[in-house]
């Protein structure tokens, strides 16, 4: 990336925050389908909330989740979270194509036997492709609300299987470890690709000057077929005992931004209750005043064998 702030701005693209609000539809124009609105789900003990908040006409979040065993026998769980840029032409679209193509693809190469990280990586290059075939699609509808130009998201997923806990992403939706032992330090995994992470990266400003500066939340990777070039980060771990990952869009945590903040918020028993932890969090960032579409999935470690945990 170029160290200088005139060069990070030129390649920043707007960040999927709050648009202002669509004009009024013409007479006869269908309202925009209310489905989206909140999302809900749990599977092999994991789970996912999605809701549109406060200020937006629509919910722009997708996620998607999966399980599967791995070719041992074990089982190993997938979250994958996705935030459309607002900017863009159909955002709601372009994330929810990268979190279906992603969870597809890494329930299939787990159990294949595909190490964990190069499935990740595997699986946010398909989620690109994806999301690149919808800006030559000739079928798509114009956007009301958007001029048009390539639909795009962030990315953030993880997987959690074989003792490993492994996170890709690509923007600036986030993955945290929140320990079940809460005297051990909670932590994030993943570092933003935006502006303001640019800034403090290059030593050119403090994190609390970065995050001030009205480009802050700018970012500077997505999924699309404007996107520069495609540079997928995954990391993979291997904890030293049970904890949660939360996955989520800046929807949740411009409410939670430290890795404490969010373990502050995060239930005592968000292991077993997972659906119950998600609506926690999404009724916080509501709570906070809710500016954003706000998604959420809570994944356990070690890989939940029992089944889908209780809401």
């Amino acid at each position: 990336m170029p160290g200088g702030p005139a060069d990070a701005g030129a390649e920043a693209r707007a960040d999927a925050g709050v648009d202002a609000a669509p004009a009024a539809p013409s007479p006869g124009t269908p309202a925009p389908k209310p489905q989206r609105d909140h999302l809900e789900s749990e599977l092999a003990g994991i789970a996912a909330v999605s809701d549109r908040g406060h200020r937006h006409h629509r919910n722009e979040d997708f996620f998607a989740l999966a399980a599967t065993a791995l070719p041992d026998g074990s089982p190993a769980v997938v979250a994958v979270v996705c935030d459309g840029v607002s900017s863009a032409t159909r955002p709601d679209d372009a994330s929810k194509a990268a979190s279906e193509t992603a969870g597809t693809a890494l329930r299939l190469s787990l159990a294949r036997g595909t190490h964990p990280q190069q499935a990740m990586h595997e699986a946010i290059m398909a989620a690109s492709t994806a999301v690149d075939a919808l800006a030559a699609d000739p079928s798509i509808a114009h956007d009301e609300y958007r001029q048009q130009n390539a639909p795009a998201c962030t990315f953030v997923g993880a997987v959690v299987g074989g003792g490993l806990l492994t996170v890709g992403w690509v923007g600036d939706s986030r993955a945290y470890w929140i320990p079940n032992d809460r005297t051990a330090p909670p932590v994030r995994l993943t570092e933003d690709d935006s502006w303001a992470a640019q800034m403090v990266a290059n030593n050119l400003m403090t994190e609390a000057e970065a995050n001030a500066d009205e480009r802050a939340h700018a970012i500077t990777g997505w999924l699309g077929a404007d996107a520069y070039e495609v540079e997928p980060h995954t990391a993979a771990f291997k904890p030293d005992g049970p904890g949660v990952v939360v996955v989520c869009t800046d929807g949740l945590w411009n409410y939670a931004e430290s890795a404490d903040a969010m373990a502050a918020v995060l239930p005592f028993d968000a292991p077993v209750r997972p659906l119950h932890g998600a609506r926690t969090l999404v009724a916080h960032a509501l709570g906070g005043g809710g500016h954003d579409n706000v998604t959420v999935a809570l994944v356990p470690f070690p890989a939940p064998t029992g089944g889908a945990g209780s809401a």
